[in-house]
């Protein structure tokens, strides 16, 4: 069968998350039914989505590497769509536009081939360069540094960054003498990546939702009221701390680290997933948007679901890359 890529840890993970999420869904059938004059058709439709999108993941990571792989370059071609839908265009920005698709295949086979040097400088240096390239051929000049800069920043934001989220797949921390291999079942599988990408996942997740929480509980003061009013301090606080513990709980069974290096992914993930967040937030309300698309009811779009990973994917990869 083709699960049997997935150390069993990985597994039992998957099923948990199943299970919380049926949880959920109980939780919330029981309210609508207890309230039924309360409106909480965007509470149900998060709901539905979200066993789509759990249904996805986790069907992709159950099939192959290469469908999770595939998956993940999906999620970033439509992100970047998204982000391209919003920002303000010039006629002559369709090659710019075209160039910027055009990174997204190349960014994930340097992933699936493990081409690590080329993989950390095709958007941040080659794209860079290419992109004025590009808009110079154009021949149009009014607007040329908001056009190739708004575009440059997607594609870090959208493509290289979230990338890092697929090359955990890929990882091989114990290629350095660094360390002794130490993951659960790696003799058997092999693939040890696949915990560590579905422990980012769940913790950014988890964080999102934790803060969310906390903040709808106990927020009064704001964080950044003219970015995102809904952000507070007891959201960041609470979200982090329980992100923070929760790391502690399912990183050690579900990865190499042990429960400091868990304790200190927490706290990274957290305030980085917390920033991720604002940083999608401040980007529509400069353009004075809600949501970045439609695809994901009762969430919005994809690069709304995604947006605190623009930050934790490349802070959680280069934390265990140095640190293995």
């Amino acid at each position: 069968m083709t699960y049997r890529w997935l150390p069993p840890e990985v597994l039992w993970a998957l099923a948990g998350v199943m299970a919380t999420l049926a949880a959920a869904s109980v939780a919330v059938a029981l309210l609508v039914a207890r309230r039924p004059e309360q409106d909480n058709a965007e509470l149900v439709a998060r709901v539905r989505t979200w066993w789509v999108i759990v249904g996805l993941f986790g069907g992709a990571m159950l099939l192959s590497r290469t469908a999770a792989l595939v998956l993940l370059a999906v999620v970033s071609l439509i992100a970047l769509r998204e982000y391209l839908g919003l920002i303000p265009t010039r006629r002559g920005d369709r090659g710019l536009r075209v160039l910027a698709y055009a990174t997204v295949p190349i960014q994930y086979l340097l992933v699936a081939t493990q081409f690590y040097d080329l993989f950390l400088i095709l958007i941040p240096v080659y794209a860079f360069l290419a992109l004025p390239v590009r808009a110079i051929l154009g021949g149009e000049t009014k607007g040329f540094v908001n056009a190739v800069a708004t575009i440059h920043w997607g594609l870090i934001a959208t493509v290289f960054s979230l990338s890092h989220a697929a090359y955990l797949l890929v990882f091989t921390p114990y290629a350095s003498p660094r360390v002794e291999p130490q993951w659960p079942s790696e003799a058997a599988t092999g693939q040890p990546g696949a915990g560590l990408l579905l422990l980012l996942v769940l913790l950014t997740q988890a964080n999102d939702v934790a803060q969310y929480i906390w903040g709808k509980s106990f927020g009064r003061s704001k964080v950044a009221p003219t970015v995102s009013p809904g952000k507070t301090w007891a959201g960041l606080i609470g979200g982090v701390a329980t992100t923070t513990v929760l790391a502690g709980v399912v990183g050690p069974p579900l990865t190499l680290l042990d429960v400091p290096r868990s304790l200190l992914t927490g706290l990274l993930i957290g305030v980085g997933g917390f920033f991720g967040d604002l940083s999608i937030s401040a980007i529509k309300r400069d353009l004075g948007v809600k949501d970045t698309g439609r695809m994901l009811p009762g969430h919005g779009g994809v690069l709304d679901r995604v947006d605190s990973l623009t930050y934790t994917a490349p802070l959680f990869f280069h934390f265990m890359y140095f640190l293995y």
